[in-house]
């Protein structure tokens, strides 16, 4: 007797479906917010003017060099700090419940008795992050793109979706952290904490590099890969998509090895 195909992909994508599209509501609305709060901001000097009223030091931080145009706005809102946000809290939770939150509930047990590899098990659960996180990125992208044109917004189509993947890839590598972690060591507070630092860890590092003259800390930060050469305003950035994807699969694989050799609490 064998499984279906995929049969632990669909079963945790059917679980969390309702979720998922609540999810999708919430950060469309708060990207179209957002996005349709610029053209009420006033004109550039008056922007810029306000910009500039700033301490040096935080306009840096929170990347608003750039504000007054289309594309620095929502670098520094949308792309550089609310979506972000969001998508990693949905992400960390997640990748933390898949296994770790299971096992020590017990709700493992059932698929672990199954006739399924455990690495096809995490495999599957794994692609049902990846998937999600896709879901809810493709919202928080379709309502940029569709803002972008009824606004009217001088901000090439391409570099939306350059930002997007970016974002996407972000989540993805701090996700799969946490669902790792939890093959590693089967607890759900440990995988939430350790994916959680790595994000502060990785804002941080990206804000402070500049202001205390240590290129390095951006140099190591995955927010850096995502955000530093500005894709709203330049477009792909292949190096930096490259390093996010490294990290995502090198995640990946340790779960997967991991997951391989240890005693499941069920």
């Amino acid at each position: 007797m064998t499984a279906e195909p995929l049969a632990v992909l669909t079963g945790a994508l059917r679980l969390h479906r309702r979720a998922l599209v609540l999810w999708a509501v919430a950060l469309a609305a708060v990207t179209a917010l957002y996005a349709s709060f610029y053209p009420t901001m006033g004109t550039t000097a008056e922007m810029q003017g306000l910009v500039d009223s700033l301490p040096e030091g935080m306009i840096t931080a929170f990347g608003w060099e750039d504000i007054t145009s289309p594309a620095g706005y929502l670098s520094s809102t949308v792309y550089g700090l609310i979506a972000p946000a969001l998508l990693l809290v949905h992400a960390v939770a997640l990748g933390a419940r898949l296994l770790a939150g299971q096992e020590e509930d017990g709700t493992l047990e059932l698929e672990v008795s199954a006739p399924i590899g455990r690495r096809r098990l995490l495999a599957e659960r794994t692609a049902a992050l990846w998937l999600s996180s896709l879901a809810l990125v493709a919202a928080v992208t379709a309502t940029t793109l569709l803002l972008v044109v009824v606004l009217d917004l001088d901000l090439a189509s391409g570099n939306v979706l350059a930002a997007s993947s970016g974002l996407l890839l972000l989540v993805l590598a701090i996700g799969t952290i946490a669902l790792a972690t939890g093959a590693v060591t089967g607890r759900r507070a440990v995988a939430l904490g350790l994916a959680a630092g790595v994000a502060v860890l990785a804002f941080v590092a990206d804000a402070l590099g500049p202001l205390a003259d240590l290129p390095w800390l951006r140099t190591i930060s995955p927010w850096s890969w995502y955000l530093a050469e500005e894709p709203l305003a330049t477009g792909v950035d292949l190096a930096g998509l490259g390093s996010l994807a490294a990290l995502t699969l090198i995640a990946a694989g340790i779960g997967l090895v991991a997951i391989g050799r240890r005693d499941l609490m069920v």
